[in-house]
């Protein structure tokens, strides 16, 4: 009889991990990409200039608030602290944030900056008994620690809670050197346990200073922790983002917008009715062209005529729906309605049926393969809308108008022409205020292949 391994031994690793990633959040992936980790970075690197900016605006006001306010202090006193420090303080900021302008801030001078923040605020504490002349139990009681907190959330700045540690134990390790300080050299009679006498004299509450250091650890525990969550969450934010800006090179502007903007959850199925003007363009003889050329050599062929077609089709105010090998569809009023979409298309046509003429002789001049560029539009309604499943959905137009534009891109060859537009498309863009500023042709009554009637045509055969 064969043993069955044991789940059961699985079960304390499994709870493990589902308590950590309830404290911490599901883990990143193991490899994330350098284009992520360079936006965090960035990110990170402008949030050290933020919190130099802080720094500076605080000493500015304790420079303020120090010079304006009465001093308790007698006037003859030898030493000031404050000022000192301020000024330490000041030199030191000043140069972190020249650094951090030139985005020169290593991790080895960002973790002394840290310690350097925390020693100082310490310092500045312990000299209060110098610049008082009074027991060093006296600055115990001083409510300047409470600038710990400060220093320690302004660390969460960077989305790193290393550095919040890093805060946090600085501050809780010179605290207890502080407590350690004043015991030693005091004696045993200034260490009391009654809270009464705590407050109202210089004395030591052992307990007391236990509850400081508890709480600088616990807040600093609660910020790494809520760091580490959202540190996470900022990672995949990040991704979600580039890969949304990825894909929306995938799609028209316009439908990239529209997917944006999409309040609901998308479905396949939603469509809408659109008066709308449809381009077909294609490369002429492509198919057998393909077969000689590299693999290389077909693709740079494509890029380049797909380069000058689609900045065309975008300058006249239309939408790439898709491409299909060399050919593109194109639509004007589907995606963004238009009062001008049959007159912009009519006007984007004879801008490819000219252009492209000119890139086929260019291409023909350097000895490339300097296929002709063909062209069609249809106007009529058409449905706009998503269309697939679930996992793989697609905008697109759809209609008659689409598959005659097709087909009459195709019959372009036929007539000897590199442009067509239906008579009644053409009529449209006249009246939406298109005028022909180059020779087209009546071509009534034409028999195309796949169109059980006869249809009225305006040709174009380019300059």
């Amino acid at each position: 009889m064969v043993n069955e391994p044991d789940s059961r031994a699985d079960i304390p690793g499994s709870s493990l991990r589902r308590l950590k990633e309830a404290i911490f959040g599901p883990p990143l992936p193991e490899d994330l990409p350098p284009r992520i980790v360079g936006i965090i970075h960035r990110e990170q690197e402008r949030s050290e200039i933020l919190i130099s900016l802080v720094q500076i605006c605080a000493i500015v006001f304790f420079f303020a608030f120090y010079a304006l306010t009465p001093k308790a202090f007698p006037p003859s006193v030898p030493f000031e602290p404050i000022p000192w420090a301020l000024a330490l303080y000041a030199v030191f900021t000043g140069y972190r944030t020249w650094l951090a302008m030139r985005h020169e801030l290593g991790r080895v001078l960002l973790t002394v900056s840290v310690v350097v923040d925390i020693t100082l605020l310490m310092v500045t504490i312990w000299s209060f008994h110098l610049q008082y002349n009074l027991p060093p139990e006296m600055y115990l009681k001083a409510p300047t620690l409470m600038y710990v907190f400060i220093l320690i959330a302004l660390r969460t700045l960077r989305f790193e809670p290393g550095y919040v540690i890093i805060a946090g134990l600085a501050a809780a390790g010179g605290w207890i050197i502080l407590v350690l300080y004043a015991v030693h050299v005091g004696d045993d009679s200034m260490i009391t346990h009654s809270f009464a006498t705590y407050v109202t004299s210089y004395s030591v509450l052992i307990g007391a200073e236990v509850d400081k250091m508890v709480s600088i650890l616990i807040v600093t525990l609660i910020l790494a922790i809520s760091l580490s969550r959202s540190r996470k969450l900022l990672y995949r934010a990040a991704m979600d983002r580039q890969a949304a800006v990825d894909l929306s090179k995938f799609f028209a502007p316009e439908v990239a917008g529209r997917i944006r903007e999409q309040k609901r959850d998308l479905v396949p199925g939603t469509a809408e009715l659109r008066h709308a003007a449809i381009l077909f363009i294609d490369l002429r003889g492509f198919t057998r062209l393909g077969t000689a050329m590299s693999p290389a050599d077909v693709m740079h062929l494509l890029s380049d005529y797909q380069s000058l077609m689609v900045a065309l089709v975008r300058r006249h105010g239309g939408s790439i729906d898709k491409y299909m090998g060399d050919g593109i569809l194109a639509s004007f009023g589907a995606t963004r309605i238009s009062d001008s979409f049959a007159a912009d298309a009519a006007r984007c046509l004879e801008a490819i049926v000219e252009d492209g003429k000119g890139w086929t002789a260019r291409r023909r001049a350097g000895g490339h393969p300097a296929p002709e560029i063909a062209t069609a539009m249809t106007c009529g309604t058409v449905m706009f809308g998503t269309v697939g499943d679930r996992d793989r959905l697609e905008y697109t137009v759809l209609g008659e108008p689409v598959n005659l534009a097709a087909k009459l891109e195709k019959h372009c060859k036929v007539e000897g022409v590199r442009g067509i537009v239906t008579r009644t498309a053409w009529q449209f863009a006249v009246s939406q205020g298109f005028a022909a500023h180059c020779a087209w042709n009546e071509r009534p009554q034409a028999a195309v292949e796949g169109i059980d009637l006869p249809v009225d045509l305006m040709t174009h055969e380019g300059p």
